[in-house]
């Protein structure tokens, strides 16, 4: 299992904005079953590098690997999967974004059965099943009738965790999942991520729950300006990191907390 590729797998990754320069030929890798926690300032790249891996955005050169399906990016030259090859690759990758994205006039089980319904060509039946344990995974199994409008931040967010899970994807990406909701709501939804971490699932996460990522992680990076300046287990990135970039950011942080 030591010898395993990589699930995933980022080299020379690029993109820009018009003439501001996102990511810089960064380059990544995740292990199977590995838990991935990026730390960075805003403006770093983080939710660029996210949405490149779920081709949300569409880098400008390098490559991107996700299991068996990699693509390399050309600029104008790249060619992309047709729509469906699209779903799937989407599929393969479920994010988690700050805003829940729900469909506000779907109960929380028609949300999470709507993706295996229309991309994996579930059975409706089959595709309700997954979706009740699911929710009762999660703790909703008791709203799964209710609309979002009736449900909490932190439920909010933990059915559309539940709704990338019914996707049965390789890779967890959250981005900042916990950062719209109130402090009271943040610990319901942490506590679901750890169980996913200790479950064996490949994740990962873009946050500033600090302490949080110390405890799940396997691994921290740090990124500044588009590219990864520190990579390590916690106890070194996050205790006693080696970059004077990560010094500085680790100690304002601390100080605004």
């Amino acid at each position: 299992m030591r010898d395993a590729p990589p699930l995933i797998e980022i080299s020379g990754l690029r993109k820009s904005f018009g003439s501001h320069v996102v990511l810089r030929d960064l380059n990544l890798t995740v292990a199977r079953a590995e838990v991935v926690a990026i730390l960075g300032p805003s403006g770093s790249g983080k939710s660029t590098l996210m949405r490149c891996m779920n081709l949300l955005t569409i880098p400008d050169g390098g490559s991107l690997r996700v299991g068996e399906q990699c693509i390399e990016f050309q600029g104008a030259r790249t060619r992309l999967p047709d729509a469906r090859g699209m779903s799937r690759f989407r599929a393969a990758t479920g994010m988690v974004f700050q805003q829940f994205n729900l469909f506000p006039h779907m109960t929380a089980l028609a949300n999470v059965m709507e993706g295996p319904v229309t991309v994996l060509r579930m059975p409706r039946e089959q595709a309700r099943e997954r979706a009740r344990a699911l929710l009762e995974r999660v703790g909703l199994g008791d709203r799964a009738d209710y609309l979002p409008a009736k449900l909490s931040g932190g439920q909010k967010q933990r059915v559309a965790i539940a709704r990338a899970l019914a996707m049965k994807p390789q890779v967890m990406l959250f981005d900042e999942a916990t950062a719209a909701l109130d402090p009271e709501l943040v610990g319901e939804v942490l506590a679901v991520v750890k169980e996913l971490a200790a479950e064996g699932m490949t994740m990962v996460l873009v946050t500033h729950e600090i302490a949080f990522a110390r405890e799940v992680a396997d691994r921290v990076i740090f990124m500044r300006d588009g590219v990864v300046v520190e990579a390590g287990p916690p106890a070194q990135v996050i205790d006693q990191p080696r970059e004077e970039a990560t010094r500085s950011f680790l100690a304002r942080f601390r100080a605004a907390a």
